[in-house]
């Protein structure tokens, strides 16, 4: 029961990252193409470190589950499929990435939209929007490759 909820844990860290991801790419992003670049840089500066959060304790949540369960129930990685192995270097990709996101261009981003420059903000939301996509698609192949683990043997 207590591997089942790591799981489960383990799954909903991965729906509320890829998901949301998956929100602003294709969904949010787009609708915000009706408001002025001032108005949609700032919306972005409050939208982002809310989703942020929320992928800090996914990200701690899938690593220490993961982990967890590759350790405690299988007894490493010796005993698991080749699928688990390309979810976590898929995972651990991703995650580099996102730190990178984190501490980089969207620091930058933070600083240029508190200081009103748009020109700087509008650059570095190049910079994370291409990191999200990248993230996005490894999260979808990362996803799919655990909801099919049953073909994988």
């Amino acid at each position: 029961m207590f591997y089942s909820l790591l799981i489960a844990l383990h799954m909903l860290g991965a729906i509320v990252w890829v998901g949301g991801m998956f929100f602003a790419t294709l969904v949010l992003r787009p609708a915000t193409q009706v408001l002025e670049p001032h108005d949609r840089l700032v919306l972005f500066s409050k939208v982002f470190p809310r989703f942020f959060r929320w992928v800090w304790i996914s990200l701690i949540a899938l690593l220490v589950s993961g982990y967890w369960v590759v350790f405690g129930l299988y007894g490493g990685f010796a005993n698991v499929g080749v699928h688990v192995h390309i979810m976590q270097l898929t995972g651990l990709i991703m995650v580099g990435l996102f730190a990178t996101l984190y501490f980089v261009p969207f620091r930058r981003f933070e600083q240029a939209v508190a200081g009103n420059d748009m020109l700087a903000a509008s650059k570095h939301i190049a910079t994370i929007r291409t990191i999200i996509t990248i993230n996005l698609v490894l999260g979808l192949i990362t996803s799919a490759l655990g909801a099919a683990r049953v073909f994988w043997g």
